[in-house]
């Protein structure tokens, strides 16, 4: 098989990320060697991999590397509030780090981290460069655009702004930040110091049409850690203001929201188990998790599990669990299935799309198809084909329209879906799945499947 580069790392001229048979290597550029060099002679790659803040790697020769293989690429518009913000900590602890072994990082972009066994680990070995006295830290502004903005906006605005690192691919302009953010946010002496200051000096050398100025003002290596410590307590005070939504305590107020008795859940957990372990996934997506509870069994039996949802609140509480428990498998992201992650950046190959980075070996969609067929609009077939083009296997759970969930969906529109019941659902599924096995939740009028995609291997 051919050597394909990843559109990811085009912008770096230090190396460059490829992917071999399934795997993937980075190859180190000429240019990078003495610096290369000194990460590791100076006892830094080996304080970072102790420390569990770099990903390790092997050298197989040729200035080639071969780093441990992340089981999912995401990005930072997927992450929660305190996903981004591990991140951003992670970031500065780095720096800090690399100071005191003559290193600097030279860039400080969010997606030179993965979530690696349940938290933040940096990816990218070539970020560092030799330190440089006096010259002030280069990466500042695309930290405070990447990590400091984003997270300011969804503490004092909303968090749900964490989706304007899409069109920014990455980064949210200071200047905007500075507009966007309310009044109360300028009392914040961080805040003021980094992102409104920073915005307008920024606008005064714009102006002034000068390039980035930043070598000729001066920075001590003193200096240069106050300002990692001060930027370091701005994020640590950041605290993202709670949020109760209907979904937040769907699975804790039993037969009030869910729908379900503690003998149906109980069933439905037994089924969900059961099937997983016929297939034995490695990967599984869990659509709609909510709070991860069937996510948690999947990674029981030990698959890697995305365990996504389009309600930030049980995203952020989902990832606070995984984070508590020290949850190696889970992955919490905020994905919407309606409007996924797009591809962006040059071409619109240089941030994959959601959809082009895994092909699970089971989608669990528990609880969800009534919300994509009568909330969304979407034809049962148009949802069949959709599930077979994107997993192995599927365990789907059928709502019918006498459930409470659905007739509550129903309050609040005209019934357009005369085609809505189990027997349909049944024959437009079973065009492009074979329909294993079926079983009724104990309790319950839903039905439980398990079903292998005609159209994956």
């Amino acid at each position: 098989m051919k050597r394909n580069n990843l559109a990811s790392s085009y912008r770096d001229p230090s190396g460059f990320v490829f992917e071999k048979d399934g795997e993937v290597f980075r190859q180190i550029n000429k240019t990078y060697q003495e610096d290369y060099a000194l990460l590791v002679n100076s006892g830094l790659y080996k304080a970072l991999v102790r420390k569990g803040l770099l990903i390790p790697h092997k050298e197989i020769g040729g200035r080639v590397i071969k780093p441990i293989q992340i089981p999912f690429i995401s990005y930072p518009y997927e992450w929660c509030f305190s996903q981004l913000k591990d991140a951003a900590l992670l970031t500065l602890e780095i720096q800090k780090i690399s100071l005191e072994h003559g290193m600097s990082l030279k860039d400080a972009t969010s997606f030179n981290i993965q979530f690696y066994k349940g938290k933040p680990t940096f990816i990218d070995t070539l970020s560092f460069e030799k330190y440089k006295k006096g010259v002030p830290w280069v990466a500042y502004r695309q930290f405070c655009e990447q990590f400091l903005a984003p997270l300011a906006l969804m503490v004092y605005k909303d968090a749900r702004l964490s989706q304007m690192l899409i069109p920014g691919v990455g980064s949210i302009p200071l200047d905007l930040t500075a507009k966007l953010l309310p009044f109360a946010a300028k009392l914040n002496p961080t805040l003021l110091l980094h992102i409104f200051a920073q915005a307008k000096s920024q606008k005064i050398r714009n102006n002034l049409s000068l390039k980035n100025n930043s070598k000729t003002v001066g920075m001590s290596l003193n200096a240069m850690r106050e300002l990692i410590n001060n930027l370091e307590s701005a994020i640590k005070n950041l605290k993202l203001p709670r949020e109760n939504t209907v979904w937040s305590s769907y699975y804790s107020e039993e037969d009030k929201i869910n729908n379900y008795s503690s003998r149906a859940m109980k069933s439905k957990k037994d089924l969900v188990k059961k099937y997983l372990k016929q297939v034995k996934p490695k990967l599984v997506w869990d659509a709609g998790a909510n709070d991860g509870t069937f996510s948690q069994i999947s990674a029981g039996i030990g698959a890697f599990t995305l365990s996504f949802d389009n309600d930030y609140a049980v995203v952020e509480s989902n990832y606070l669990r995984v984070k508590k428990n020290k949850e190696t498998k889970i992955l919490p992201l905020f994905i919407d299935l309606v409007k996924p992650s797009p591809g962006i950046g040059w071409n619109l190959e240089e941030r994959s799309s959601f959809f082009d980075r895994s092909i699970p070996d089971v989608i669990l969609a528990l609880a969800l198809i009534h919300h994509l067929a009568i909330a969304n609009n979407l034809p049962l077939v148009m949802l069949a084909n959709f599930f077979a083009e994107h997993t192995r296997n599927l365990i789907i759970e059928f709502v019918p329209k006498e459930d409470s969930q659905v007739k509550l969906l129903l309050t609040l529109r005209e019934d357009i879906f005369p085609y809505y019941d189990q027997d349909n659902f049944e024959l437009e599924f079973s065009k492009y799945f074979f329909i294993k096995e079926k079983a009724k939740i104990a309790g319950s009028n839903r039905v439980i499947y398990l079903m292998k995609s005609k159209l994956q291997k």
